[in-house]
């Protein structure tokens, strides 16, 4: 998958540089990675798997 071009954002919450980014921009997936690690792996998902996790998350699903 092509990433050039895509824009990386992260969480303003995000502290110490422990965070990841998040590219909502790519043709039907969303990209995300390791922001320590720019020019590393890159996990994409399809938007509604990505919509899910984020809904879920937002939800408190899976916290302890």
């Amino acid at each position: 998958m092509e990433l050039t071009g895509a824009t990386w954002r992260k969480s303003t919450r995000s502290g110490n540089g422990e965070c990841v980014e998040v590219a909502d921009d790519l043709p039907g997936v969303v990209g995300v990675r390791d922001s320590k690690d720019p020019t590393g792996p890159v996990l994409t998902f399809d938007r509604q798997a990505w919509r899910s996790f984020v809904t879920a998350t937002g939800n408190g699903v899976g916290t302890r």
